[in-house]
């Protein structure tokens, strides 16, 4: 039995919803205010998903097997209201409200009690401090796991479910080293709540887990291990063992690794399997149990779905006490049963008289007959019509029978409607049948709803659902294994120990539901009281739709259709309104919105079609109410004159109805080219045009007209269309939206396309010419050319044809080759990505016909050979590569003195770097003796020619540049001093960078001083000597090097503070490609390894700007908690703590983020190292961050921007439009002129951590 609290359920069936008028409109947007909707009730499996809030899909998997754990859920309700407190309280500043554990109470018990096909998470998601972006980013669910593990743990502490967690799913290992001399053992303990196996290299779970825990590692030969007792290095061996096992058993598999090489991350898709009971016997320290305390049981698995920089989970769990309703399908070969269901969730089959199952009136009359309320309103007998049969009266029966509420009006002798239409029943000689008519509707009646074999009737069968997100489906177990590879496969694992045998009663859906429905209607029957004032409410508001309204001045004709002037927004409005009224009343309503109109008005009814939108009927009768007049939910309606459209007469109805019709002719394929190609373009005609208009509209001489209504040249047979029947309509023709047309002359002999058989041939299907384009260095005026070919001629002929018709030398035959053209038209190397032996046919080289390829000087390279493209560092950009064929065992060196000498560049002050992944210089290649093979370059690939000598081993060169920020107090002012002197004879760079607070510049300039090389034993302040040595800093008189601040710089930006003058750079770990900043100071400095620098700017009352900045030091050694810096900056400032407000600037993005110390009160035990960090997300203090102050006294708003953050947020969200419509311009571009080319990838965002805010209650 479940008990559930009053408190727990809150307002089960609260919905976000406000009252609807009979008719609200605006412009732009929709014209209706959120509506009173009912929430689509559960499907056939009784079970309830939960809805993705956009990103979500992760937390969704994670709750439902959560909810799915019955020992889990009964112990979070048995927390009452005097531990967890109420909900309602959350907002009472005294309160001491648990609302994480109260929101999953909330959540569970929506999905075990409302009738609603998915739950929301949306309260469960603000107990989190999640914001509205957090909910639609994706995340790891192996890290929502730990984290809403330590969130609740947190939640409960000093409540009777504090060791929730830890009695559940904690478990313990024990990691050991024996000794080989002494036998001495030692121990050490870890605990685990989940445990993380391989998947890389390893076939299955129980494979990984003997690696893990039955085989040792042994210390031996040059790896001995140094014994405590033996006090000596000696052997020994490292084993591991599973010391305690926790009742739940959770497994996390590493499919996400990172490859070294390419240096990037990636997804092991490999085969992994799993057992559905596991022994973990093997596996543990104690043996001697009964084997039955080892097995464990399978329950859930999480999948995901995609790569490893997105995708989706969904999750496959075990219903263990039958909550839901689940049959298994027989996908024995066969003919399918009547009984069966179907994939698409329809619980209701065609009953075995197909002509009763069509007939509108059996089916009514059967649903009606099961009703046990005497009359339902006619809305929700459409709703159970598309329940139970799976298929919507509109789409059904609409067209032959009309709107539902009409054909019920049209049946009095069967149907009773109330006088306002709302609601039907049937008359009373209805309800008495004879014997044989009865029996029939029962058997019918019984075909409709009784539930299909297989429905909980296999007790020894394993109740398995698909559970994704809103949809719930029914699976049979062997689906599992489906699941162990691809890029669809296992993530999680969840097990539970096989003796967790739950009681009888709990396996009984039906009792459970029926018992928490009645402790609800106990303990909360107002929720209840309301649910039915919200259904009646529902079902007023049901009596609203749509409409969408054309606005005829703002459409224009062209292209044989109606197209919106300026935009779809402006030309299309929204409207609500209550169908129940007339066409009068609509008329009426659309005057009022439209002010600007004159004259007489016409509304008819358009539709879009794949030409544009068309006009076919006139709404006319005012005084006939919206259904009668037939007019659906949703309907497209036309406002103008009835008679033209931007002065264009409009000709309307089925009749003349626009076709879009795709005509294929024969063109020269290119300016003085002899070569015909077929050439597809859209036209668009009316339906009742004769055909004979297709050579008008090509502008061609009447010839031969050709049609194939399979929509694809590939198939079926093409039909001639005699001259007579030249006269006939596209639709007398059969006709439609998508057929295709081919357009020949008349003349036409041995070149038909169209053979005596009349048939289409597969040589017209296919272009039959290659492009070859000369790339070859000589006086031919012959740019490209075009070579007939099939899919077996020869690489070879083709090749020799090329220089043939180029006009080039015949030396040519012998040193030449053919190369690959990208998109962009660069030359790919012949080696990697296209390898055409002379000897291969095009098919064989898997060659398309109409491609591109290129006539190169020089023989393709060897198998020993590499091709390499090289650029000068200071020319990187696409098509400034110059190429060079090297063996792979050169050295370093030697490349590059090759590449020196092929550029033309001269000297020993250069190295090379290999191009990343961003079109940037990489890393370099430092070993200048290593091969390029040892360095694992590949043909291919580009290089970087990069001016300036390596530094030696062990050293350090690095760019030292010069830092000032603007308006800093205690700094030195005279920013603008230090620019002129160096304006003459002196060349500094500035490096603008993006955005800071006022009254600091958005930019911030960094001036270049030079660059330093220097050891990495070296210490901080003999860097400090060596930058001040250099030319550019001696006219900066900085008196002593304690009065400079370095900085790293990243993103041209001061990034890390060093501090500690006498520590040695290499513990630093600065890089190789490390850039420093230096920033002067007006007195000396000495920041300890707890201090932190922090800006810190104090707003200006009144005005959305800051006074000068200041430099605070905060001592963290007591915690980062923001009451410690609340305290620290009110000291500082002179300001009672609880009369300030802080917040953390990020300047790129513009935005302040307050800085609350609601979830730092003072605890009285001592708190863990890691709760309640200022370091974690979401602030990430560090040195140099902003901080901005509020005065209370004065200044009491929420809002910490400035005007600069305002524009800065503008030119951001300009900038990111201009970007989105450029890639879309250069997608369009790429597709129109490479069709064949893969669409490019999808920029990836930063990654953002995942956290759960969680206040103190200790």
């Amino acid at each position: 039995m479940i008990a559930f609290s009053s408190t727990m359920f809150g307002n089960l069936f609260e919905e976000d919803n406000s009252s609807v008028s009979s008719s609200q409109y605006g412009r732009g947007k929709k014209l209706k205010t959120k509506g009173l909707e009912l929430p689509a009730p559960r499907e056939f499996t009784n079970l309830s998903g939960i809805r993705n809030q956009g990103g979500t899909c992760y937390l969704s998997s994670l709750l439902q097997t959560l909810h799915f754990t019955p020992e889990f859920r009964e112990a979070l309700f048995s927390l009452g209201p005097e531990e967890l407190g109420s909900l309602e309280d959350k907002d009472k500043p005294d309160a001491k409200v648990r609302i994480i554990p109260l929101q999953l109470q909330r959540l569970f018990a929506q999905l075990l009690l409302l009738d609603q096909e998915a739950a929301s998470t949306t309260d469960l998601t603000d107990s989190f401090g999640w914001t509205s972006e957090e909910e639609m980013r994706q995340h790891d669910v192996q890290e929502l796991n730990r984290i809403l593990f330590s969130a609740l743990e947190t939640s409960l502490v000093g409540t009777s479910g504090h060791d929730l967690i830890h009695r559940l799913y904690h478990g313990t290992i024990v990691n050991q080293i024996v000794c080989k001399e002494c036998k001495n053992i030692s121990e050490r303990q870890e605990d685990f709540l989940d445990l993380t196996v391989a998947v890389k290299n390893v076939s299955g779970l129980e494979d990984a887990l003997w690696n893990m825990y039955v085989e040792e590692e042994i210390f031996d030969c040059d790896n001995l291990y140094h014994c405590g007792s033996c006090d000596q290095l000696v052997k020994a061996a490292k084993s591991a063992k599973l010391r305690k096992l926790p009742p739940f058993l959770t497994i996390s598999l590493l499919r996400f690794n990172f490859d070294f090489v390419k240096c990037e991350r990636y997804k092991d898709t490999s085969c992994y399997t799993f057992p559905v009971r596991i022994n973990l016997k093997p596996f543990c320290e104690q043996s001697e149990l009964d084997d039955m305390e080892y097995m464990y049981d399978l329950f859930s698995v999480i999948i995901h779905k995609g790569g490893c920089y997105g995708g989706h989970y969904h999750v496959y769990i075990k219903d263990v006490d039958h909550l839901g309703n689940w049959q298994c399908q027989d996908s024995s070969p066969g003919p399918a049963s009547q009984e069966e269901i179907s994939d698409t969730d329809v619980n209701l089959k065609v009953p075995q008289n197909e002509e009763e199952a069509d007939d509108p009136l059996v089916v009514l009359k059967t649903i009606l007959l099961q009703e046990e309320a005497s009359q339902i309103p006619v809305d929700q007998l459409g709703q159970k019509l598309l329940k139970k049969t799976g298929i919507s009266w509109n789409k059904k029966y609409r067209k032959q029978h009309g709107p539902l509420r009409k054909f019920l009006q049209l049946h009095p002798q069967i149907f009773l409607l109330s006088t306002d239409g709302s609601t039907v029943s049937l008359l009373r000689n209805h309800f008495t049948q004879a014997p044989s008519d009865l029996q029939n509707h029962e058997q019918l009646l019984h075909t409709l709803t009784s539930e299909p074999p297989g429905l909980n009737d296999n007790a020894g069968c394993p109740h398995w659902f698909d559970i994704n997100d809103s949809k719930v489906l029914p699976i049979k177990e062997k689906d599992i294994t489906q699941q162990f590879q691809g890029k669809e496969s296992a993530y999680m694992l969840f097990y539970r120990k096989a003796t967790l045998q739950r009681p009888s009663e709990a396996t009984s859906s039906q009792s459970k539901i029926q018992s928490s429905m009645s402790f609800a209607e106990g303990n909360g029957c107002s929720q209840h009281s309301t649910a039915d004032e919200k259904m009646a409410e529902c079902d007023s508001a049901n009596s609203t739709f749509e409409l969408h309204l054309h606005l005829g001045p703002h459409y224009r004709f062209f292209n044989g259709a109606l197209h919106p002037a300026v935009s779809q927004t402006e030309s299309m409005w929204d409207l609500t309104f209550d169908k129940r009224k007339t066409l009068g009343d609509l008329r009426q309503s659309i005057f009022q919105l439209l002010e600007f109109w004159e004259g007489d008005m016409v509304l008819s009814v358009a539709k879009r079609v794949p030409a544009g939108l068309h006009v076919y009927h006139t709404l006319d009768g005012d005084e006939l109410t919206l259904c009668e007049a037939e007019v659906a939910d949703g309907e497209d309606i036309f406002v103008w004159n009835g008679v033209e459209v931007g002065g264009v007469q409009i000709q309307t109805g089925f009749d003349c109805e626009p076709l879009l019709l795709h005509i294929l002719h024969l063109e020269l394929s290119g300016e003085g080219s002899k070569c015909e190609q077929l050439v597809e373009s859209p036209h668009v005609f009316p339906a009742n045009a004769e055909v004979g208009t297709v050579f008008t509209a090509l502008g061609t001489p009447i010839g031969v007209i050709l049609m194939n209504n399979m929509e694809s040249a590939d198939e079926g047979c093409w039909t001639a269309i005699p001259k007579e029947d030249m006269k006939k309509t596209f639709r007398e023709q059969g006709l439609r939206n998508g057929s295709l047309i081919l357009v020949q002359d008349s003349d036409t002999d041995d070149n038909s396309v169209l053979p005596k058989q009349r048939r289409w041939t597969n040589s017209m299907n296919e272009l039959n010419w290659l492009e070859v384009k000369n790339f070859c260095q000589s006086e031919s005026e012959e740019k490209q050319v075009q070579i007939a070919v099939s899919m077996r001629t020869v690489v070879f002929d083709i090749r020799i044809k090329a220089i043939k018709e180029l006009k080039l030398m015949k030396e040519l035959a012998e040193n030449s080759c053919l190369r690959p053209i990208d998109r962009n038209g660069k030359l790919l190397c012949p080696g990697k990505s296209w390898q055409l032996p002379d000897t291969s046919t095009l098919e064989e080289a898997e060659v398309k016909l109409g491609s591109s390829v290129g006539l190169c000087p020089g023989k393709a390279p060897a198998s020993s050979q590499l091709f390499l493209f090289f650029a000068l560092g200071t020319d990187i950009h696409p098509g400034a590569e110059m190429e060079v064929i090297v063996e792979e065992t050169l050295s370093v060196r030697d490349c590059l003195k090759i590449m020196l000498q092929k550029s033309g560049q001269q000297g020993e002050m250069w190295h090379l770097r290999k191009m990343d992944w961003c079109y940037e210089a990489g890393e370099p290649l430092c070993e200048e003796d290593a091969t390029l093979k040892e360095l694992m370059i590949h043909s291919g690939d580009t290089l970087i020619l990069t001016e300036g000598k390596l530094p030696p081993p062990g050293h350090l060169k690095m760019p030292i540049w010069w830092y000032q920020p603007a308006g800093l107090s205690g700094h030195c002012e005279d920013w603008d001093h230090l620019n002129c002197a160096f304006s003459q004879g002196s060349s500094w760079r500035a490096a603008p960078t993006q955005g800071a607070p006022d009254p600091e510049p958005a930019e911030v300039s960094l001036l270049y001083l030079g660059d330093v090389e220097i050891s990495e034993e070296a210490t901080l302040v003999e860097l400090k000597s060596q930058a001040m040595a250099l030319p550019s800093a001696s006219k900066l008189a900085v008196q002593s090097t304690a009065l400079l601040r370095v900085w790293t710089v990243e993103s041209k930006r001061p990034s890390r503070l060093l501090r500690t003058n006498w520590r040695q750079l290499k513990e630093y770990r600065l890089g190789r490609r490390a850039e420093l900043c230096l920033e002067l100071l007006q007195k000396e400095e000495d920041l300890g390894p707890r201090d932190v620098l922090l800006r810190t700017q104090l707003r200006i009352p009144g005005e959305r700007a800051y006074s000068v900045a200041t430099d605070l030091v905060w001592d963290t050694t007591r915690g980062w908690t923001a009451g410690s810096l609340r305290q620290r900056v009110a000291d500082v400032y002179s300001l009672p703590v609880e009369k300030i407000e802080i917040a953390k600037y990020f300047p790129e993005k513009f935005e302040w983020l307050p800085i609350s110390s609601w979830n730092q009160q003072v605890a009285k035990r001592k708190k863990k190292k890691n709760q309640d960090t200022l370091q974690g997300g979401p602030y990430y203090l560090k040195d140099g961050d902003t901080i901005g102050i509020k005065n209370l006294l004065f200044d009491d708003n929420d809002d910490f921007s400035t005007i600069r953050d305002d524009i800065g947020k503008e030119n951001q969200k300009r900038l990111a439009q201009e970007k989105k419509k450029s890639r879309e311009v250069q997608r369009a571009q790429s597709s129109d002129v490479f069709s064949n080319a893969g669409m490019p990838t999808r920029p990836r965002g930063p990654e953002a951590s995942l956290s759960i805010h969680v206040a103190s209650f200790r």
